[in-house]
């Protein structure tokens, strides 16, 4: 039985959880959840002890100065909590962390055990894959569960998928053997340009976020970041034609897979979800959001700083970026 002391009571807690290594591509998960700790200035009440998870010649401990002395930081995951203000008040677990190298059934447990303590609702994954995706389109979020019920209450996919899978495909089916609602949320991170950061998926997964939960989410300088990182990818393709002759084909692929989507019905879904933002005031919680919400409806439009990699050979053997692309189920 975990006891917690600190926490006080929550009300309709969500956990949130992201993990950096093969399940979060340009690191935008991590990112995702890093970015909601800091704009809320959530406090850490709990971390997963490093020496039963992670193999430390793997993820190494760092050494740091605090006012003279030497500390090491021990590679681990970490708990955190935060109040979503507003009308419909309502707390979120945040878990961030490292996809552990060992135990990981003991480690979904142990989670399991936290969620259960604290009386969590909903579980909620983050991921980011590689995927053959122009970074000049929306960044394509995906949601699914393994549970076909709410599947369809929450209008999401459910997962099919059968294959190798990362820390986020375990927790998920932990949740659904535990009995505890889980979703997934995906984005799709373009392959040629991996390199971490990447501000736009960051941003798509929290606008994804948002929708799921219903609630408003502080979005700081990211809309601003994700502009920038657009702008900069533009820049470095159009210095390679190759690269640039690459991605207009996969523009025009994306272009004509979502042709029909471009309905009356899809406008006004994205509609509504603009006015809801416009009108819903502030975001609540312990931080407020920089920037206004003008910026949230700028998180179509942003690019990178990172020079993007030469496309693939035609012929070229897929190798890891598929599998991670093929997670995406998870």
């Amino acid at each position: 039985m975990i006891e917690l002391e600190g926490v006080p009571e929550l009300i309709d807690p969500v956990m949130v959880a992201a993990f950096e290594g093969w399940n979060d591509a340009g690191d935008a998960a991590s990112t995702a959840v890093e970015h909601l700790e800091r704009e809320w200035k959530g406090e850490v009440f709990a971390a997963l002890d490093a020496e039963d998870y992670y193999d430390f010649q793997v993820n190494r401990p760092t050494v740091f100065m605090d006012g003279g002395v030497r500390k090491i930081t021990w590679p681990t995951t970490r708990l955190s909590v935060v109040r979503v203000g507003g009308d419909k008040p309502r707390d979120l677990v945040l878990v961030r962390g490292i996809e552990p190298s060992m135990r990981w059934r003991s480690f979904c447990n142990e989670l399991l055990g936290f969620a259960h303590e604290l009386g969590v609702e909903l579980v909620v994954v983050l991921g980011a894959l590689l995927g053959d995706t122009p970074h000049t389109r929306p960044v394509p979020v995906s949601g699914v569960t393994s549970d076909p019920d709410l599947a369809r209450r929450m209008d999401l996919e459910e997962t099919k998928y059968e294959g190798p899978t990362g820390i986020v495909g375990v927790l998920q089916e932990a949740c659904t053997h535990a009995g505890v609602p889980a979703v997934s949320l995906w984005a799709a991170v373009p392959h040629y340009v991996s390199q971490p950061p990447n501000p736009k998926a960051t941003l798509a997964l929290l606008n994804r976020l948002e929708d799921l939960l219903d609630v408003r989410l502080p979005l700081g300088e990211l809309p601003e970041d994700a502009r920038a990182w657009q702008v900069g990818v533009d820049q470095l393709a159009a210095e390679d034609s190759e690269v640039a002759e690459y991605v207009q084909t996969l523009e025009e692929a994306r272009d004509t897979a979502e042709l029909p989507e471009a309905s009356g019905e899809a406008i006004a879904r994205e509609f509504e979800r603009y006015l809801r933002r416009r009108d819903g005031g502030p975001p609540g919680g312990h931080a407020t959001a920089e920037g206004g919400e003008g910026g949230s409806y700028l998180r179509d439009n942003p690019g990178g700083r990172s020079r993007p990699a030469k496309p693939p050979r035609p012929d070229a053997a897929e190798g890891d970026d598929q599998d991670q692309g093929d997670s995406a189920e998870d």
